[in-house]
């Protein structure tokens, strides 16, 4: 397993989670940027790090911190290869992506044979081979992830057939653990599904989210039927209730799409709804009869809030939720 820790390890703390990622035994992490990486060699992790994105102005920063870029091009093949040498380096690490179809970085299939020939005389080792699928959450069959996989097929089997290179092979993210377990091949990129959540309420049964996100009412207010709340005055009260003040807001990750009633939030076991315009610095979610006070915990996000089923209410998914949350959210961890 490659346990992938970019963008804070999905809105958490990258480097709590690689420290007990380590301690479970995981044999290689993943990150989209050498800044990432960098900082996580920095606090001792050892492990092999793969560089998802490495952009090529990085790639002497790369190889300080003995971090395993993936190649995806022609040009970031030369210029690494340029980079190898010019730090006197041989059979430096390096992974190769092939774009199969998501059409976001990677090599073209076409160009496998041109691959096939630099390889010999590159200053790499060739570690693994790999491609990402678009869809694979879909439902089976899928013609477009069929596809694709035919396609790396094709790739690994000239690689396989090539000279005595004995890469290895992946090309399955959390969904496609679950919904294509006859292609895990060497290894498996598991990234959303570390931290609880996956593509698919059956999946997501067997999962379990590893954080949860708390914080207490600033302010409760009483207000009369007829009366507003926010800006743009974004709500009005259709009865006599009561409205709590709570301190999150899109400068927190919680956006604006999870205000009038998409987003809620747990107060003593119960839903409370977000009302009006989400702030910058806070939120306001209508209380009714909930019994709470000025001061009382409140779920955002954990139990009675699933981070799958808000985002999916407010038209995005976990991976933007999680990720988008703050820095200036602090994070406690219980080991």
């Amino acid at each position: 397993m490659i346990g992938v820790i970019k963008a804070n390890a999905y809105g958490s703390v990258a480097s709590s989670i690689a420290e007990k990622l380590v301690r479970l035994g995981i044999e290689a992490l993943a990150v989209a940027y050498a800044k990432e990486a960098a900082q996580l060699r920095q606090i001792g992790i050892k492990v092999p790090i793969l560089v998802f994105y490495p952009q090529l102005e990085n790639f002497n920063n790369i190889i300080h911190h003995n971090l395993e870029p993936v190649l995806y091009s022609k040009k970031s093949w030369g210029k690494f290869a340029e980079s190898v040498r010019e730090e006197k380096k041989a059979a430096y690490p390096i992974h190769i992506k092939y774009n199969t179809g998501l059409n976001r970085i990677g090599f073209h299939p076409d160009e496998a044979n041109w691959v096939l020939e630099e390889i010999s005389n590159a200053p790499f080792e060739v570690k693994s081979i790999y491609s990402h699928l678009g869809q694979t959450e879909s439902p089976k069959p899928d013609a477009e992830t069929e596809r694709q996989i035919g396609l790396f097929k094709e790739i690994m089997q000239k690689h396989k057939k090539a000279n005595d290179l004995k890469p290895e092979f992946h090309l399955l993210n959390t969904s496609g653990l679950f919904n294509y377990p006859e292609y895990h091949l060497d290894w498996v990129r598991v990234g959303i599904g570390l931290y609880g959540f996956a593509n698919n309420p059956e999946w997501n049964g067997t999962l379990q989210p590893v954080a949860q996100l708390k914080t207490n009412i600033t302010q409760i207010h009483e207000i009369k039927a007829g009366e507003t709340v926010g800006y743009n005055c974004g709500w009005k009260a259709p009865r006599n209730t009561r409205v709590g003040v709570l301190p999150i807001g899109h400068a927190d990750g919680f956006s604006r799409q999870y205000g009038h009633g998409k987003g809620w939030v747990s107060i003593d076991g119960h839903k409370a709804q977000v009302v009006g315009n989400v702030c910058m610095d806070m939120i306001m979610v209508e209380l009714g009869d909930i019994s709470c006070d000025e001061g009382s915990e409140v779920v955002v996000i954990g139990s009675g809030v699933r981070a799958d089923e808000l985002a999916e209410n407010a038209g995005t998914i976990s991976y933007e939720l999680l990720s988008a949350l703050g820095n200036r959210i602090p994070r406690i961890i219980k080991t």
